[in-house]
């Protein structure tokens, strides 16, 4: 079943695809989905958007740059201090720590903002060089140290948490599994099919994965709108355990959107093929999802992926410097229609008997004392007869009769 929705693409010079308008083709520098697999869509006036991120901060910090990350980690740390340190600050001023050296102090050694504010860090970090310490005089600093313990303990947790996360992203498995540059069609078991390679480049596979693939098409309308429109292809096989690179095809039979189409048509045509492999990793058991787009230009015809799987004594070996290459092969530059029906129209080839009738040899006994062997060959439409005269020494023998 087909979806359409709207949605607003930004320019891009880097990349090219082609969009049906209304008023014919319309050259677009930009593509629906990146080669590298991230969606080439902009979101614009979401409503309350900073809400929508505030609301779900971790998984805003964990999608966010690493510096920017860090940066506000930093900040969070050093505010924290700086905040505290005030507070201590005010603490001894209310006391009267800071004017007058000879009272007995809230905290030992804090008679300025700078100590208060070292007294926070070490505080928060519990570093403890001995020269400054809490005393029992004031109820008030010690309320304030314990909620900076306790708000200290949150920091390292949360950051500790975001920065796990954020080393274990799908982003950065599904880096390891790759596409093959190109999609080819040729033919397999005497139908056309489109197939495009996928492997994953670590030892330590996944447990099990699923691949899919979609035709993308967009139609620019002449008031502006633009429809997406998606296709689902039916794959052979969708279910891959990917322990060796795998050849995923689609067979170009009735009821898929490239039956009707040929060389020609292919080259003329506007759409992405989009393909997917998600994945369950065994080593951390978290769910991936792997994406890449092929154009036109970039599904080759009358191509076949070349064999990089060899087998030792030992084990298997996977060449991946043939990963992307290919080989031409005879195929058909005609739509997948219309090489059935030439198939279907092909008379039917004639098949041999499958068993032949081994020849015969007849021997007859003449009056005239002369022996005669008439031999007769029976082959599928054609009958040979021989004559094969008897040795010389059987010439001079009579034959007898048996009563």
């Amino acid at each position: 079943m087909c979806k359409q929705y709207t949605s607003v693409s930004p320019s891009d010079n880097t990349t090219a695809l082609t969009v049906r308008t209304e008023n014919g083709n319309q050259q677009k520098k930009h593509r629906y989905v990146r080669k590298e697999g991230s969606c080439n869509v902009v979101f614009r006036h979401v409503p309350e958007e900073w809400l929508l991120f505030v609301t779900d901060i971790f998984t805003t910090l964990v999608e966010i740059r690493w510096r920017v990350m860090f940066l506000i980690f930093a900040l969070s740390y050093i505010l924290s201090w700086l905040f505290f340190g005030i507070l201590f600050w005010v603490i001894a001023l209310a006391n009267g720590d800071i004017m007058d050296h000879t009272n007995d102090p809230c905290v030992y050694e804090v008679r300025s903002f700078t100590a208060a504010f070292l007294f926070s860090l070490e505080t928060q970090t519990t570093i403890g060089y001995g020269f400054r310490g809490m005393s029992e005089n004031c109820m008030v600093a010690i309320i304030v140290v314990t909620i900076q313990d306790v708000i200290s303990c949150f920091i390292d947790t949360f950051v500790i948490g975001i920065v796990v996360a954020k080393m274990a992203s799908a982003r950065k498995r599904a880096q390891t599994v790759g596409f093959s540059n190109c999609a080819v069609i040729n033919l397999r078991d005497g139908f056309l099919c489109l197939s495009w390679r996928v492997g994953d480049f670590r030892r330590h596979h996944m447990v099990e994965g699923t691949a899919r693939a979609q035709i993308v098409r967009s139609t620019v309308h002449t008031t502006g709108k633009m429809d997406v429109t998606y296709q689902d292809l039916v794959i052979q096989q969708s279910d891959v355990v990917l322990v060796t690179p795998t050849t995923i095809f689609h067979r170009i039979a009735p009821g898929s959107p490239l039956y009707t189409m040929g060389l020609e048509d292919l080259r003329k045509d506007y759409f992405e093929l989009v393909v997917s492999f998600t994945y369950t990793d065994d080593s951390t058991g978290i769910l991936h999802q792997t994406r890449t787009s092929y154009t036109p230009d970039e599904i080759l015809w009358g191509q076949l992926f070349q064999e990089m799987i060899r087998v030792s004594r030992r084990h298997y070996r996977v060449d991946y410097t043939m990963f992307h290459h290919t080989a031409k092969v005879l195929v058909p530059e005609v739509s997948a229609e219309e090489f059935e029906r030439k198939k279907q129209l092909r008379p039917s080839p004639r098949h041999s008997p499958r068993h032949l009738k081994p020849p015969t040899v007849t021997v007859e006994l003449v009056s005239d004392n002369s022996l005669e062997a008439e031999v007769s060959t029976s082959q599928v439409g054609n009958r040979h007869q021989d004559t094969l005269m008897p040795p010389n020494d059987l010439t001079s023998t009579s034959l007898k009769d048996e009563p």
